[in-house]
């Protein structure tokens, strides 16, 4: 109950609230006997942490992780790991006069709806905040991968409507918006600032590939790989959308088109994005979410309050223009925590 943990046997459960004392998660399921630090998982939360990068939310977190268990002397020991992050940087003001009005796009309605109750200073669970303890999991779930040499990696393919027109892969690390298309990522700061002037905000897509993914993870009917690949990044909050390979494209070919030709070398292309009957095949997956503009914005909206009744709105407080690019780690760790716990499924089957 609660729909707050995820996984089978590399399993994490996140906790806490934009605006609580702390954020967090635990892992279990994670193999003993492998080195872990901080300092690994801090690289992956410096990646997604606000208030360091032009565009996004002003609220300055250091993201300190702190290791409360299940590490010993620089090695997991095969017991639950327990990750805190406190929350630092906090200011509830600018909610105060939101408490009883339902904010467009977000989900205080929905999660009043639910729990007759919720925590409306800066989205409470809802929050992207929530996002941390993901991160930190995901950087865990890398080090498992990394053993494996799978590599995950993700970038900007769109922001804004404006999308990227080349695909080069060392540009990714060259600008901030982590675009593949260097002219693109320009145009696309452009449109941010004209976004962020106009007190609006904009969506995006993300792409993520798996790089030396084996064939064979993935579970057969309901466990398919690329359905539970769809639950993580689904679980997100601004993402609306996921495909996988050509994905909707493939609705417009011809089964001649679409088929990927296997050869002695493998396969000829990968319309498949690296996934047939829902068990990888070798190639490199290749997936795709539509993300949605942050909803909190300082245009006026039309909405109304716990009575129901009309109000207009303007959001305060401190926000990103759009969840690009802080959103893109989370999707990485999303993907390497389901490759994670299904690379473990394998190897319980005696297998890989």
């Amino acid at each position: 109950m609660g729909g707050n943990s995820f996984g089978t046997l590399f399993r994490i459960t996140t906790w806490g609230e934009s605006h609580g004392s702390a954020v967090g998660v635990v892992i279990d399921g994670c193999p003993p006997k492998m080195d872990l630090s901080a300092e690994d998982i801090q690289k992956e939360l410096d990646r997604r942490r606000p208030g360091h990068k032009k565009g996004s939310s002003p609220r300055r977190e250091k993201d300190r992780v702190e290791i409360l268990s299940g590490v010993f002397e620089g090695k997991t020991t095969g017991t639950p790991i327990s990750l805190l992050v406190w929350n630092e940087d906090v200011d509830s003001s600018p909610y105060e006069e939101l408490k009883d009005v339902f904010r467009p796009g977000q989900a205080d309605f929905t999660y009043q709806a639910k729990y007759g109750i919720r925590d409306y200073r800066g989205g409470g669970r809802a929050s992207a905040r929530e996002t941390v303890g993901r991160v930190a999991a995901g950087a865990i779930a890398k080090k498992i991968l990394e053993k494996e040499t799978i590599e995950v990696i993700s970038y900007t393919m769109e922001l804004g409507g404006i999308r990227a027109a080349k695909m080069d892969y060392p540009e990714i690390g060259q600008n901030r918006l982590l675009c593949p298309d260097g002219e693109a990522a320009k145009q696309m700061e452009k449109k941010i600032e004209q976004a962020r002037l106009r007190g609006d905000s904009l969506g995006g897509i993300v792409e993520i590939l798996v790089r030396r993914c084996p064939a064979g993870l993935g579970e057969p009917v309901f466990d398919k790989l690329e359905a539970d690949l769809a639950k993580g990044l689904m679980s997100i909050g601004a993402v609306r959308g996921m495909e996988v390979g050509a994905g909707f494209r493939a609705a417009r070919m011809f089964g001649s088109e679409c088929n990927d030709p296997l050869g002695p070398e493998g396969f000829e292309k990968n319309d498949a994005g690296g996934i047939l009957g829902g068990i990888s095949n070798g190639a490199d997956i290749l997936l795709r979410v539509a993300v949605k503009p942050i909803p909190s914005i300082s245009v006026e909206q039309k909405t109304v309050n716990h009575s129901m009744r009309p109000v207009s709105i303007k959001i305060q407080g401190r926000h990103d223009v759009s969840p690009i690019p802080r959103i893109n780690p989370v999707c990485e760790a999303m993907v390497a925590v389901v490759l994670a716990d299904h690379l473990l499924r394998q190897k319980a089957l005696g297998r890989g």
